[in-house]
């Protein structure tokens, strides 16, 4: 692999497969309607997966781009029931509290067809739970190392996350309990990380129903120059 110094650091040769075009039009229509199959699901079945799976969906997650590379992302992957049942707890409060008092009316109507409460059965259900937290700034050798654009760095990671849950074969849902400050505390995590993101994975139950909608079209989405 040839090499070379850009700005005194070592750089390598990059360099990808030269496909067709019918290879590249196949290859992107495929993975569009792979990803087309992804829904979001609450429903999940209690047996166990394999853990070297769910460590290559966070290796993938681990591949997404970041500011300056800092790669600003931790992540958390619980499989202890009582950590889970903990998380559970303290994730229905503040749910219970937001559905109580926090949403505005347009919002639960929002949510309405979705059939979403303040109960979340799949914080236990689920085999893992992998919480994402976005770190605010790293620390190498005691010294705090600035990081750059974390949240947008830390979403990307997320999107990837999401997207290798689902070419494994499982599902998820996006779970985002409003404040989550309890996880820091479960989890015992640093005060420069904070919790981003939460999603249960496992597979879905036998008979599992999910909302029939329907994602905008690419005329809704796209805007040509």
């Amino acid at each position: 692999m040839e090499k070379k110094l850009i700005n005194g650091f070592e750089h390598l040769s990059y360099s990808r497969p030269d496909l067709s075009l019918e290879k590249l039009s196949e290859n992107a229509r495929t993975f569009y309607y792979e990803m087309n199959q992804r829904r979001t699901v609450r429903e999940f079945d209690t047996r166990p997966v394999p853990v070297e799976v769910i460590e290559n969906i966070i290796r993938t997650a681990g591949t997404a781009p970041s500011g300056a590379h800092k790669q600003p992302w931790t992540f958390c992957l619980i499989q202890d029931p009582e950590i889970k049942r903990k998380i559970r707890g303290a994730a229905e409060e503040e749910e219970r509290i937001s559905y109580a008092s926090r949403m505005p009316t347009t919002w639960k109507k929002d949510l309405a067809p979705l059939g979403t409460d303040w109960e979340k059965p799949f914080l236990e259900e689920a085999p893992y739970l992998i919480v994402v937290f976005r770190q605010s700034f790293g620390l190498q050798d005691g010294e705090k190392v600035q990081h750059y654009y974390v949240s947008k760095s830390v979403g990307i990671a997320c999107g990837f996350l999401i997207a290798a849950i689902h070419q494994a074969g499982l599902v998820t849902v996006t779970h985002t309990p409003s404040p989550m400050n309890f996880l820091s505390e479960i989890l015992n995590r640093p005060v420069h990380e904070k919790p981003f993101l939460l999603l249960p994975v496992g597979f879905a139950k036998a008979e599992t129903f999910v909302p029939n909608i329907e994602r905008k079209s690419l005329e809704e989405i796209l805007v040509r120059y």
